[in-house]
């Protein structure tokens, strides 16, 4: 049985053969239903001409001013890197960094680490360190938010549109097209072109029924006897990366962090995230403030996306985790597709919890006129933005797997679905 052949579902662990794609279909779990695969074709070219077209927008939209805000004849021009220059000025340093890290460094980051890795592959020539190159972009993938930054771009201008005239710049236009150009790149690229131009590793032919290993970066399935190191540790004969049987201590993790975050959900919502000063009027607004806001100005679509993404989700994800722990705790044999369902769904939405914060930074960089107009961040923020990333790292350390461990019947290799 051929290593190349076959597919381990990242979520429930089946052992699967994958068949031949026609271009555009995808190979889903035959168990669970998680994607494994999408034929792309001309993956590497198009998506080589995305990631440059990407790097010279993220220039441009770092070069150019990006917004502006006029009042009473004052004018303030702003960067992208104004709000987090603020926010540190306030002494919020921790809140500056993971706002420097989502909307500016992981995005720069996944740009150049997929130049480094597709121009060599284009030309033939891969360098030393190739493959752990390229497992960082995966590593970077959910920690990019220039999506969500927009949407907290929209939601500030609805914000001030009552008290100023905001002007957008060239970088905010360029911003734009770097969202729609990075998202294109990642969907045009197709991992198994990088891996499959790796030197292929010789390991000895997997026995039917015997235990396996899957690495989580590049997929390749090795026998479960796989030698370790001399610290005891199995690595990816392929790319590198830490094998695992189950993530180590998933549970332990995930419920320390997921206590962490319950803990600071109550803080983030009760305290307020900003204070606004308007000719001499100080109005203090916490999460659930700015929803009402912009219900009461007659954006009630752009109040329900605040709402859900703000308020709703991360209360979901610390609920289905929770469930989710349960279940695994007390062995529940209940509907193990619809739960695995569940933390995927986790994993897609928990990002946009952060809409508040870029909102905030940026609001913290427009409005800086001195006794006229200004914004300054409130200890809410600190709380509210630790939630955010601990139940992003509580869902990352959960193992899905281990809703199937539970389950009677532990097929043996099947077909993936199309």
């Amino acid at each position: 049985m051929t290593h190349d052949a076959l597919t381990q579902c990242p979520e429930c662990d089946l052992l699967q053969r994958n068949p031949p794609l026609p271009p555009g279909a995808i190979l889903r779990c035959a168990r669970c239903g998680a994607p494994l695969h999408r034929y792309r074709s001309q993956s590497l070219e198009l998506t080589l001409a995305l990631t440059l077209a990407g790097l010279i927008l993220f220039l441009v939209a770092h070069s150019f001013p990006f917004l502006a805000l006029e009042l009473r004849g004052q004018a303030r021009a702003t960067n992208l890197a104004s709000g987090v220059i603020g926010l540190y000025g306030e002494g919020m340093w921790g809140l500056a960094g993971a706002v420097l890290f989502t909307s500016i460094l992981a995005p720069a980051l996944q740009l150049c680490l997929l130049l480094l890795v597709l121009i060599p592959l284009w030309r033939g020539r891969l360098p030393a360190g190739f493959g752990r190159l390229f497992r960082q972009v995966k590593t970077l993938a959910p920690w990019g938010m220039m999506d969500v930054f927009m949407l907290g771009i929209l939601v500030s201008t609805v914000k001030l549109a009552d008290l100023a005239a905001i002007i957008p710049g060239p970088g905010l236009y360029a911003f734009a097209l770097l969202i729609l150009v990075l998202a294109a790149a990642q969907a045009s690229l197709d991992p198994d072109i990088v891996w499959s131009s790796l030197p292929q590793p010789a390991p000895r032919p997997l026995r039917r029924g015997e235990a396996t290993l899957a690495c989580p970066i590049c997929e390749l399935v090795s026998p479960g006897d796989l030698p370790p190191d001399e610290r005891g540790r199995r690595h990816c004969p392929r790319c590198g990366a830490r094998l695992h049987h189950r993530k180590p201590r998933s549970l332990q993790r995930t419920g320390a962090l997921l206590l962490a975050a319950t803990v600071l959900y109550i803080p983030a919502n009760l305290l307020p995230i900003m204070q606004t000063t308007s000719l001499g009027r100080m109005q203090s607004d916490t999460i659930l403030s700015g929803a009402h806001y912009l219900l009461q100005s007659g954006m009630w679509p752009l109040a329900l996306v605040v709402f859900v993404a703000s308020i709703l989700v991360p209360l979901l994800k610390i609920l289905i985790l929770t469930l989710l722990l349960v279940s695994i705790h007390w062995r529940w044999t209940w509907r193990p597709r619809d739960r695995t369902r569940l933390y995927r769904i986790l994993e897609l939405v928990g990002r946009w919890s952060m809409v508040d914060i870029f909102v905030v930074t940026i609001l913290v960089a427009l409005v800086q006129l001195g006794n006229v107009a200004n914004v300054v961040a409130q200890s809410g923020a600190v709380f509210f933005a630790a939630v955010v990333v601990l139940t992003m790292l509580a869902a990352m350390s959960f193992d899905p797997r281990l809703i199937w461990d539970t389950q009677h019947e532990r097929p043996d290799v099947r077909s993936a679905s199309t």
